[in-house]
């Protein structure tokens, strides 16, 4: 019986996964409270399977250690990004201040796309399947949501699986949520919508 429980649990993250489809491509126009239903279900998972803030990352903990190992890789790869949109100046015409405040605004976003890769999909997953395909499963997932932008789901689908590993050996989301909304703004910052769509899924990316 418990081993057949566990084989059922991929369907809860697939299941979550279709919900924010749907609420993607057509529920966010004429219900967009759908959202925080989604959202609420996810946390309810979490406190139905003992996974506090602090299990899920939401901690101080393994932050120093993120910080030590992996910073000189985000800055490393977000100065070559902002290089190469020098190089094609393709950055996007934006003040520096501008800049700062879309950056910050972009913080939370980070944490929460965070939280539903590797809080939710990945915790799940790995009650599911064994933890070696977890992690691809997860970014899978993740790349999915991100249907019909090609960019970002090639984007998504990489980085969420790099994502994933670290957050396996060092669970802490506001490290990685960071980190994602830096390269994630520097994305935006840099590469022309005629490729990203302005970071744009759903049906915005057809009008982008």
């Amino acid at each position: 019986m418990r081993a057949a429980a566990h084989k059922y649990a991929i369907l809860e993250p697939v299941a979550i996964l279709v919900e924010i489809m749907a609420y993607i491509w057509g529920l966010r126009f004429t219900h967009p409270g759908m959202s925080l239903a989604i959202l609420a279900t996810m946390v309810a998972s979490n406190r139905i399977h003992r996974e506090g803030a602090g299990r899920l990352g939401f901690s101080r903990d393994h932050l120093e250690e993120c910080c030590e190992k992996f910073a000189p890789a985000v800055v490393l790869l977000g100065l070559a990004l902002l290089g190469g949109g020098i190089v094609t100046q393709s950055l996007r015409a934006m003040r520096a201040d501008q800049a700062v405040l879309a950056w910050a605004a972009y913080l939370p976003w980070g944490l929460l796309q965070q939280y539903v890769l590797n809080g939710y999909f990945l915790n799940r997953l790995e009650a599911s399947v064994s933890h070696r395909p977890a992690a691809a499963i997860s970014a899978a997932l993740f790349s999915g949501a991100h249907t019909p932008n090609w960019f970002l789901m090639a984007v998504t689908l990489v980085a969420g699986y790099v994502c994933a590993r670290v957050y396996r050996r060092y669970p802490n989301l506001y490290f990685l949520g960071a980190a994602h909304a830096t390269l994630g703004f520097l994305l935006l910052l840099v590469v022309p919508d005629s490729i990203s769509h302005h970071l744009a899924v759903g049906p915005g990316w057809f009008v982008r």
